[in-house]
């Protein structure tokens, strides 16, 4: 149990190339690392804040690249901190060793030793604190029935699914009582069967073991289901902290609304209209009144008449509605995926996605190439600037 605050933490990786190549070197091949490259070096992470609650489960996720990892692993302390200040527990703890933090740390790879068994692997770290036998032997014991491993504890790791030695790597982990259980992509090995069982394994572990989770993915789904709160993070930058509700409904920005979300948010250009103090979002011929909760928004920040980029998410689109309200385009094809279609489609330019309940399409063809019209709320649709990306309507 333990609370855990960064302040303004920054990682910048030394530049080792010579200054005179630094200098010729174009904007665009500085944009292939995806990560700004200054004059003390490259900046992975930037100006990183969060403040995180005893217990609570907090998911770090993004692009590879983004700097999630690397703000896991100085956490660890397994990499320094460029500048800021860590505190666990109100310590500051930048210049304390990674096996004085109180942290344990499931990696990716499981890491197991293939000589020891399942028990050998739980009690190594044990071991070398010299704990008492009586003493591993119920830290073992326990944490193996929590992760229901009891009738695997004398084979060897070559014997075990995927799924099995993930949970001995977690339970190497948690039979050290941390404070705190850092994870860096564990279930990323592992099929999509396996990692649907082994979120809902996680899920089940925080309510079984007094810690507090950091948990790095680049799955948005592993993000939205585990995390209490989500921390968005693009080219070492923080874009939002929020619950999975929050981050879902109220994206801070076009690469959030893009990024979170199966299938990806639809985006499309328009205009946002103020009339008699009411705002209305126009794309193409369809003009929307925004909901009350919106208009307040807005209001409050005394917005304009503006070009935006409208997003609406797959399955808040409608087919039928007011012909004043409609956007146009065409089918490109339509997928089957049980309680709902996917229909592909291409209106105004821009490639999207309508998800229709198979309930509601019983009787429809959504042929390639045929005219499919479309609409949506004003309560759904999100309102980004179109210079800046912002959603101007949260």
């Amino acid at each position: 149990m333990a609370t855990v605050s960064l302040k303004h933490i920054y990682k910048i990786y030394p530049n080792t190339e010579d200054t005179k190549k630094k200098n010729k070197k174009s904007k665009d091949s500085e944009k292939k690392v995806n990560l700004r490259v200054t004059e003390e070096g490259v900046l992975a992470v930037d100006d990183f804040c969060l403040d995180i609650k005893d217990r609570e489960f907090i998911v770090l996720v993004g692009p590879s690249g983004c700097g999630k990892s690397t703000t896991l692993r100085m956490v660890a302390g397994l990499e320094e901190i460029t500048k800021g200040e860590l505190y666990i527990d109100g310590e500051l703890v930048n210049e304390v060793a990674p096996k004085d933090r109180d942290i344990a740390m499931v990696f990716q790879s499981y890491a197991l030793y293939p000589h020891l068994t399942v028990r050998g692997n739980m009690e190594f770290p044990l071991k070398l604190k010299k704990m008492p036998k009586a003493d591993i032997d119920k830290a073992v014991n326990q944490a193996a029935q929590i992760l229901d491993l009891t009738e695997y504890m004398d084979r060897k790791p070559k014997a075990l699914s995927g799924g099995q030695r993930q949970r001995v790597a977690i339970g190497r982990a948690i039979v050290r009582n941390p404070k705190i259980l850092l994870m860096d992509e564990p279930l990323s090995n592992l099929d999509a069967k396996l990692r649907n069982q082994m979120r809902a394994e996680i899920i089940k572990l925080r309510q079984k073991i007094d810690a507090t989770f950091i948990y790095v993915t680049h799955d948005q789904t592993e993000a939205m289901t585990l995390g209490d709160r989500i921390v968005i993070m693009k080219d070492g930058v923080v874009q939002q902290v929020g619950t999975p509700t929050e981050v879902y409904d109220s994206p801070a920005n076009i690469f959030v609304a893009g990024f979170i979300g199966v299938p990806q948010m639809n985006f499309y250009e328009g205009q946002l209209l103020k009339e008699n103090g009411r705002y209305f979002v126009k794309v193409e011929d369809a003009k929307i009144e925004l909901s009350e909760d919106k208009q307040a928004k807005l209001a409050a920040k005394n917005i304009e008449n503006r070009a935006i980029i409208a997003g609406v998410r797959p399955e808040h689109i409608s087919l039928s509605g007011d012909k004043d309200k409609m956007v146009h385009g065409k089918v490109d094809v339509s997928e089957m995926m049980g309680s709902s279609i996917h229909v592909h489609i291409n209106a105004l330019g821009k490639d999207g996605i309508i998800v229709v309940p198979t309930i509601d399409a019983r009787g429809k063809e959504f042929e390639m190439g045929e005219p499919i019209d479309f609409t949506f709320t004003g309560d759904v649709v999100n309102v980004f600037d179109k210079e800046t990306g912002v959603n101007i309507g949260v």
